[in-house]
This record gives structure tokens, C-alpha cells and sequence, in this order.
């Protein structure tokens, strides 16, 4: 599913069935861009039974290139996770 299916499925809802394709576009973008800002200040965002959005730092480490065989250096950087909640691992 791509974003404007999602924005389809919610308009098909009964719950948001009043809202317009534009108001539920501007739903999902205001939802993503809320979630993605409040992980980038390093708070936790946890839907209960759904799922919890986190920002995980990674560590500086030492690969390989698959190509030479060589060593290289990988730095350090900051990502974003996501870990579904019980329920949604129950569905499954």
C-alpha cells in the first residue's frame, strides 16, 4: 500500500468517511511529519497496539568490502526503528 491508497482506505472508513481526500492527505502527512520530528528529538512515539517509533544510535565499526576483501572504517550514525506493538505481532 503507497500513500495515496492509505489516504483511499480512510476515506473508505466509517469513522472518517466526512473528511475530504485533501483533509485525510494532510492527516497522514501531518501524522508522518509529527511522528518523524518527535523521533528526531529523541522522544519515543508508542502507539498501543500498533507499535513504538525509537531513534537508535549505532556504533562506529570495522567491514568488509565484498568486492576486494578490503577493511574499511563504517562511522557512528543516529536511525530511526520501529518495533510493532504485541497485537499487531499477534495478527501475524
Amino acid at each position: 500500500m503507497n500513500r495515496k491508497e492509505l489516504v483511499e482506505a480512510i476515506l473508505k472508513s466509517k469513522e472518517l468517511n466526512h473528511m475530504t481526500k485533501k483533509d485525510a492527505d494532510a492527516f497522514v502527512n501531518s501524522m508522518l511529519d509529527t511522528i518523524k520530528k518527535s523521533v528526531k528529538k529523541g522522544n519515543d512515539v508508542s502507539l498501543v497496539g500498533f507499535g513504538t517509533f525509537t531513534k537508535v544510535k549505532r556504533s562506529a565499526r570495522t567491514g568488509v568490502n565484498p568486492a576486494t576483501g578490503e577493511k574499511i572504517k563504517i562511522k557512528a550514525k543516529t536511525l530511526p526503528k520501529f518495533r510493532p506493538g504485541k497485537a499487531w505481532k499477534d495478527m501475524f
